[in-house]
């Protein structure tokens, strides 16, 4: 049903944090099973940053049994139209406060060139 692909940033930020938390490829598995019923999420773990016709960028917050439970967060586009999810960032609350706005909206420009992001 669902189509998953990933930036080039997330993977690299996926691979250190994987050395990191040994249990991060099941993890990211298992948020992934919760996205193809609910890829908006649900409840307060998910947060919609931003919306258009076309495409969702969501912040959740992704168990991690490596941190005992506690979550991770990952930015991620839903494209409702095609079944699509892109993982943009994903990152420890410890290591930094917020997501990184600016490679959202790069993103974002090269999805629509037209369109003004965020």
């Amino acid at each position: 049903m669902n189509h998953f692909d990933a930036l080039a940033e997330f993977e690299k930020e996926f691979k250190r944090l994987s050395k990191k938390y040994r249990t991060l490829d099941d993890d990211l598995e298992k948020f992934k099973k919760i996205l193809i019923t609910t890829p908006t999420g649900i409840g307060k773990n998910f947060v919609i940053i931003h919306s258009t016709e076309t495409i969702k960028v969501v912040k959740a917050r992704m168990a991690c049994r490596a941190l005992r439970d506690r979550s991770l967060r990952v930015i991620y586009a839903y494209f409702e139209q095609n079944q699509k999810i892109d993982f943009i960032e994903i990152y420890s609350k410890g290591e930094k406060e917020n997501e990184e706005r600016e490679r959202i909206k790069g993103y974002l420009k090269n999805q629509n060139p037209a369109h003004h992001p965020i």
